[in-house]
C-alpha cells in the first residue's frame, strides 16, 4: 500500500514540507516523487541497487531518498563531514551506481569520481551544472507522475554507515519496518497524530532525523528541514511554523538551553507537543532546562543504525528515572545476557541483545564475519552493555566496544588508531574518549612514539586531519614511553582511561 500516495489524494494541498519559504504540497510531493522514480528505472536502476546522497538537509535530500524507496533501490546516506578519502571508501563499499549531489560536496565529488566507475549517473541537486551529470530538475522531467513498476520486490530501505571497529565504516542493511511495529513506536513517542509539524534539526545521513521524518510522512504530517543546525534559529522555525515535534541530539539541545535566557524568551515555542532525544547520553542539567522551556515533552530512546528504537522513555518517567533510557519498545524483546548468553540477574550490567523483528538489522555490507558476530541465534547486539532494573528499565552503562559519541555522533577508536599508525614516527596508539561538558566526550589519543624520535600533538593532529574528518581529529594527544598491554599482548585501555574518569558524574 502506497500510503503517501493515500495522503496526496485526502489532502493534496496540505504542506507535506517546508523549508524557509518554500512549500511542497503532499499532491507535489508525490507527484515528484514518482517522476524521480520512473526517470531512475527509465535510466537503468535495478531493484536493490544502492543510491548515494551526499548533500546538506534539504526538500531535495528527502525527495530523493523517497524516490529511490519507491523505485524499490537502497538510499546511502553520506557523512557530510567525511574527508575526500573517507566519502570515495563509501561510495566505493556501499557498490552505488547512483549519487545524488549537493552543491557544496561538488569539489569532492570532482575530486574523486575518477576512482568511481560504478557509477553510472550523477544527479546535481543544487544550482550548479556539470557537463558529467543530470540536474534533478531534467531528471525530474524525463519521469512520468504515475505508479513505479517494479521488475521484483524491493530488497531493503536504506544502508547506513557506521564507524567499525576494524577500522573501517560498515555499511548496516536496514529492511523497511513493519508498520504496525513502527506505527506502535510512534504511539508511544505521541506521533501518531496527522496534524504534527516535525523540525528535522539534525543532519540527515544519520539514522534517526531520517527515520522520524519518514515517521511524519506516515500519518500525513508535515516535515520542516532545517539545512544546518542553529540553536536560535531552530527556536525560530518552531515559532514561524508552529512545530509540534522535533528529534534532537543532546548537544542541540544543550545549545538551546544555553542560549541568554532573552533570546530564548523572544520565541513562542508553546505549539512544541514532543521533543525526542537520543544518539548520546543526555545530562540531568540539560534535561531539567528542556522541561523547563518547553513544559513536559521530552521522550528519550536508546536505538542505533543498525538496531533502529530499542527503548522509550516517556515525559512522566525523565526525571522519576535518571540514567534511564526507558522500558522496551512496543513489540521488542530485549535481553541482557553474560557472556555465556544467559540472562544477567536484575541489576547486574551485561551485553544488550534485542530479538530480531521485521525491518531490523539484515547485516553488514560484504562483511559475514562481522555480522555474525553480532549475532547469537536470532539475538542481534551492538556490543552495548547495559541492566534492567525491578520495573524493566533500561540503563546503559558501558560499551563493549569502547565506542566514543561526542555530541550525538558515533566514533570508534580503531578507525582513528588505523589512521594514526600510518604515522611514520608512532609506534603504538591508543584512543579513547574522555569526558567533555560539552560534547559529551571528547577524543584522546595516547601515543608511544618510536625510539628517538620526538614529536609533537601538532604533529599527531595535522596527520589525523589528513586521514579523517574533523570529528574523528584528537582534541587532545597524550605520550608514553610504553602503553600499558596484559600478559597476552592486548592493549588495556582503562588503565589509560581511568584517571579521566575519576569523580566524573556519570561514566558513559
Amino acid at each position: 500500500m502506497d500510503i503517501l500516495a493515500l495522503h496526496a489524494a485526502n489532502q493534496p494541498d496540505k504542506p507535506a514540507l517546508l523549508q524557509g519559504d518554500r512549500v511542497v504540497t503532499w499532491s507535489e510531493l508525490v507527484a515528484d516523487r514518482d517522476r524521480l522514480a520512473n526517470a531512475l528505472v527509465g535510466r537503468g536502476l535495478a531493484v536493490g541497487e544502492r543510491c548515494a546522497v551526499y548533500a546538506y538537509n534539504s526538500i531535495e535530500w528527502l525527495l530523493a531518498t523517497q524516490a529511490v524507496g519507491v523505485a524499490g533501490a537502497m538510499s546511502v546516506p553520506v557523512n557530510h563531514r567525511l574527508t575526500a578519502e573517507e566519502a570515495l571508501y563509501v561510495l566505493d563499499d556501499s557498490d552505488a551506481v547512483v549519487a545524488f549531489v549537493g552543491d557544496a560536496f561538488l569539489p569532492i565529488v570532482e575530486e574523486i569520481r575518477g576512482e568511481l566507475p560504478g557509477v553510472r549517473l550523477w544527479v546535481l541537486l543544487g544550482d550548479e551544472r556539470r557537463d558529467w551529470a543530470v540536474s534533478l530538475p531534467d531528471l525530474l522531467a524525463e519521469g512520468a507522475p504515475e505508479p513505479v513498476t517494479l521488475d521484483g520486490a524491493p530488497t531493503g530501505a536504506s544502508m547506513l554507515y557506521t564507524a567499525g571497529t576494524t577500522g573501517k565504516p560498515k555499511g548496516a542493511v536496514r529492511g523497511s519496518v513493519d508498520p504496525a511495529l513502527g506505527f506502535g513506536w510512534m504511539q508511544a513517542l505521541d506521533l501518531a497524530s496527522g496534524d504534527h509539524v516535525h523540525l528535522v534539526a539534525g543532519p540527515l545521513y544519520h539514522s534517526a532525523p531520517g527515520a522520524f521524518a519518514n515517521m511524519t510522512f506516515m500519518v500525513g504530517g508535515t516535515v520542516v528541514v532545517m539545512p544546518r543546525f542553529d540553536a536560535e534559529r531552530a527556536l525560530a522555525s518552531i515559532e514561524r511554523y508552529r512545530c509540534t515535534s522535533t528529534f534532537m541530539a543532546p548537544t542541540l539541545l544543550k545549545r538551546i538551553v544555553d542560549l541568554p535566557a532573552e533570546v530564548r524568551s523572544r520565541h513562542d515555542v508553546s505549539s512544541m507537543r514532543v521533543i525526542v532525544v537520543a544518539g548520546a547520553p543526555c545530562p540531568m542539567r540539560v534535561k531539567e532546562q528542556v522541561i523547563e522551556l518547553f513544559g513536559p515533552v521530552l521522550y528519550e530512546f536508546y536505538g542505533s543504525s543498525e538496531l533502529g528504537i530499542n527503548t522509550i522513555l516517556r515525559p512522566e518517567d525523565v526525571l522519576r528515572k535518571p540514567g534511564s533510557a526507558g522500558k522496551a519498545a512496543p513489540g521488542l524483546e530485549l535481553a541482557v545476557l553474560d557472556e555465556s548468553g544467559d540472562p544477567v540477574p536484575v541489576g547486574q550490567p551485561g551485553e544488550l541483545y534485542v530479538r530480531r523483528y521485521e525491518g531490523m538489522f539484515e547485516g553488514y555490507h560484504k562483511n559475514e564475519e562481522a555480522t555474525a558476530e553480532a549475532s547469537r541465534g536470532d539475538l542481534v547486539s551492538v556490543g552495548d552493555v547495559a541492566y534492567l532494573d525491578d520495573e524493566g528499565f533500561v540503563y546503559i552503562c558501558d560499551r563493549k566496544r569502547d565506542m566514543i559519541i561526542s555530541g550525538g555522533v558515533n566514533i570508534y577508536p580503531a578507525e582513528i588508531e588505523d589512521a594514526l599508525h600510518r604515522h611514520p614516527d608512532v609506534e603504538d596508539v591508543a584512543v579513547f574518549g574522555v569526558p567533555d561538558d560539552e560534547w559529551g566526550e571528547r577524543v584522546h589519543a595516547a601515543v608511544q612514539p618510536r625510539p628517538g624520535v620526538e614529536l609533537t600533538a601538532d604533529d599527531v593532529v595535522a596527520f589525523a586531519r589528513e586521514h579523517l574528518a574533523g570529528y574523528k581529529v584528537p582534541r587532545e594527544v597524550s605520550f608514553h614511553e610504553d602503553l600499558p598491554r596484559d600478559s597476552a599482548g592486548k592493549l588495556v585501555k582503562r588503565v589509560l582511561r581511568e584517571p579521566f574518569w575519576a569523580g566524573a558524574d556519570r561514566r558513559i
